[in-house]
């Protein structure tokens, strides 16, 4: 097979997106019918974009383009050498290159696979914060990339998008079993139609034989514990922030199963662990005996309000004063008994998953290379 050196407008058209509109969070430009991708979105998907967590109004749409479903969206600022397909009509900024290939050059699947080869891992080693070599439009066309025919693209991408795939399917799986215990906690603990509800008193939202605590009664806020990304050994161990997983370590600072709230940036995020972690300094966690599936799905309803004015973020005695509703025993039983097998087929996804991506991510260099014979 034949590989030529190819830059990427030889394969396809490359424009970045458009957010002409200063301030860009001027809020007349958001809350319309327009899906609006940010780099969050790209380095967050599998493969594919399908959702999204902020929308442009007509006004904001004005300012800006609408992309076709096919488009390789590429980040040049925040998350640099990010890629995802988009599977919707989307608009996108100016921090996001967005690439068509022409069909008889390029598969748009092999294109991002290319870039995950040999251009993400060159910068994915900045840290955050520190000076980064910026990718801009003219940087990006200047670079050649080993490409091969069509139909070898298409042979490639096939072979690594059917990982993507199954791993995509595995997400949305987990996603429905966390909507279930979400609905079921909502449909006991928020309305009150818990099984036998019918026969028992509530006063001033408190059923008969419940009782509200502060959260220091029940599960003390623990500070994390710093950790810089130039600090951290590649190991089995995540690493939580206020975002949820944001990198790996080799040793834990503390045991699962426990739960993570976020102290600074994402204030008041929610998250659950089951295996050893290391939580680092802008969130807090609650150690193992103080634990549980409830208290997991009860702190999302939890009012946690920034109060610190000189370091916005959660403030721990603030926190600690917030109500928490503790059901009788046989209802808490129960909803343990439900939520638990759910927690675990999550569990075992999320185990499949790691092991999908690492033969993929063996397979990936090895095919760009040229090492195996397709």
């Amino acid at each position: 097979m034949s590989w030529e050196m190819k830059s990427l407008d030889e394969l396809g058209y490359v424009n970045r997106g458009r957010s002409r509109h200063r301030p860009r969070d001027a809020a007349h430009l958001y809350g319309g019918p327009y899906p609006f991708i940010q780099t969050g979105n790209v380095k967050h998907a599998i493969l594919y974009i399908t959702s999204f967590s902020q929308t442009y109004s007509e006004a904001g749409f004005a300012q800006s383009r609408l992309w076709k479903p096919g488009t390789l969206c590429i980040t040049i600022a925040a998350n640099i050498a990010d890629t995802a397909i988009l599977g919707i009509e989307a608009c996108f900024p100016d921090s996001v290159i967005g690439f068509i290939p022409e069909p008889d050059k390029a598969d748009v699947r092999f294109v991002k696979y290319l870039f995950d080869a040999h251009l993400q891992r060159r910068y994915k080693t900045f840290t955050q914060g520190a000076a980064q070599d910026n990718l801009s439009k003219s940087k990006l066309l200047s670079l050649k990339f080993p490409v091969p025919g069509i139909r070898s693209q298409q042979r490639i991408a096939s072979i690594l998008s059917a990982y993507d795939d199954l791993i995509e399917n595995n997400r949305r799986r987990i996603q429905l079993l966390e909507q279930s215990a979400r609905l079921l906690f909502k449909e006991w603990f928020i309305h009150l139609r818990f099984p036998g509800h019918e026969h028992v008193k509530v006063t001033d939202g408190v059923p008969e034989k419940w009782e509200k605590k502060s959260l220091v009664d029940i599960a003390p806020l623990k500070y994390g514990k710093a950790l810089k990304q130039d600090r951290r050994i590649p190991g089995p161990v995540p690493v939580y922030g206020s975002s949820g997983i944001i990198g790996a370590h080799n040793k834990a600072l503390t045991s699962g199963p426990a739960i993570i709230v976020g102290r600074k940036g994402n204030v008041g995020s929610v998250y659950w662990s089951n295996n050893d972690f290391w939580p680092i300094d802008t969130v807090y966690f609650i150690e193992s005996d103080k634990c549980s599936l409830y208290l997991y799905y009860a702190l999302h309803h939890v009012q946690f309000i920034s109060t610190d004015v000189a370091v916005p973020g959660l403030n721990r005695d603030f926190a600690h004063s917030r109500q928490v509703l503790l059901p009788e025993a046989g209802i808490l039983r129960l909803f343990i008994d439900f939520v638990t097998p759910l927690h675990e087929q999550m569990a075992t996804l999320r185990k499949a998953n790691e092991s999908l991506a690492k033969v993929r991510d063996l397979l990936l260099p090895r095919l760009m290379n040229r090492e195996i014979k397709i």
